[in-house]
């Protein structure tokens, strides 16, 4: 196993992927080849040394990948959003493929199917994906049960949501149970308020709406002993008004967080003919034309919040490039989905190896240049982003006495 991760280089592993393995499961609909890397996923995972071996090929370790964010030490700020591994069963797997932490969801109180197939479409032209799945997953109990195996030492936050057969007045009850029995399990929670993904965004975002979901998650964490952040995942569809709204929650409660973006219903500027997105219909658009609204708002919120709250990056990331704009934006941490799909494993390790490379030539700088550009950074933004500051930033609000707990699992 050993002499075979040397075989090949990480530009071979990437290859493979690209000329291989993407045109397999591109063959199969989007649904069955998801389906066919969990189980693969897993299969490997069974393997003495699966694991490892999936490591060995992908992931990157360097010093300056990681970073500290609201509490948590990350090796490196790349990870998977929600909605790739629903109930978490594969997270150890996916974490060996080179991510940094990775978020499973969206999670349901109870099990639901979601909407009619066909409901995932490729838009392969742009580069993206259009899906109306409607948060399908096989509920709490099953999460629970996947999750209560050892992490191994791997970050994982918990997208929680409510059934879609809830009422809205009843959706903070949802919410709380799942945040009470994954607590344990979880090393932070992102909230998912969106209405669905076959309708538009609106009143999901009004903040008395916000304020009663999220107000009994902080009663019961109050409680605990152990500290779980609590992020907030926004629309990209959201006016720049209702942003400004959401990041004052962000600031006068103890919400940790904010995670930014979630798909769009927009179909502006794309290469897919007309006549193909009619057949399509309704959904959430994510990938490459997501990235400029993606980073639009990262900015507007870490602009809005001083910087000193913390922003998961997600949207469009589909290149080192467009990870290290996302980052210049605000954020924290990233998370790739569609940019995952199309691109494979060897992004997460070409954004890593980029950003090892950046660090590098920042500490190969003579001091004065770096003493110039960091004076600049501070005279924009006094609490300004990096491995050190940044966890130092995002820990402020457990250190303030506004998160009990400090953080600490």
């Amino acid at each position: 196993m050993a002499a075979f991760s040397y075989l090949w280089t990480a530009d071979t592993y990437a290859m493979f992927y690209r000329h291989i393995l993407k045109p397999l499961l591109f063959a199969l609909r989007i649904e069955r080849a998801h389906r066919t890397v969990l189980l693969l996923l897993r299969i490997v995972g069974l393997l003495p040394g699966g694991r490892w071996l999936l490591r060995k090929c992908y992931a990157a370790d360097h010093p300056a990948l990681e970073r500290e964010v609201f509490g948590r030490r990350f090796r490196n700020p790349v990870g998977l959003a929600a909605g790739f591994d629903t109930g978490g069963e594969a997270f150890r797997e996916l974490s060996a493929l080179g991510f940094g932490f990775v978020e499973i969801g969206t999670v349901t109180p109870r099990p639901q199917q979601g909407n009619p197939r066909p409901r995932v479409f490729r838009l392969p032209k742009d580069n993206a994906i259009v899906h109306r799945i409607g948060l399908c997953n096989r509920g709490l109990e099953r999460a629970v049960a996947f999750l209560r195996r050892p992490h191994d030492g791997v970050l994982v936050g918990c997208n929680i949501g409510k059934n879609t057969t809830t009422p809205p007045e009843e959706a903070p009850a949802d919410y709380l149970k799942l945040f009470r029995n994954l607590y344990e399990y979880a090393d932070y929670f992102t909230v998912n308020i969106s209405c669905g993904n076959a309708c538009t965004e609106g009143g999901s975002h009004a903040r008395e709406q916000v304020l009663r979901i999220l107000e009994p998650l902080f009663d019961f964490r109050r409680g605990q002993n152990q500290y779980r952040p609590v992020m907030l995942k926004v629309s990209p569809d959201m006016s720049d008004e209702t942003i400004d709204a959401i990041t004052d929650i962000l600031i006068e409660t103890p919400l940790d967080g904010i995670v930014a973006v979630n798909g769009t219903h927009g179909r502006e500027g794309l290469r897919t003919s007309l006549t193909a997105l009619d057949k399509i219909g309704s959904g959430r658009l994510s990938g490459a034309p997501l990235a400029r609204r993606a980073v639009e708002v990262v900015r507007r919120i870490h602009e809005r919040s001083g910087g000193t709250y913390p922003i998961i990056g997600v949207g469009g990331i589909m290149s080192a490039a467009d990870a290290r704009a996302m980052l210049d934006a605000g954020a924290d941490l990233i998370q790739l989905y569609t940019g995952f799909i199309y691109e494979g494993p060897g992004l997460v390790r070409d954004i890593c190896r980029a950003l090892i490379a950046d660090a590098e030539r920042a500490a190969g700088e003579p001091a004065p240049a770096r003493a110039a550009e960091e004076s600049g950074q501070h005279a924009e933004a006094p609490e300004a982003s990096g491995p050190e500051s940044a966890g130092a930033v995002s820990g402020s609000r457990a250190e303030e006495g506004r998160s009990p707990g400090s953080g600490q699992k």
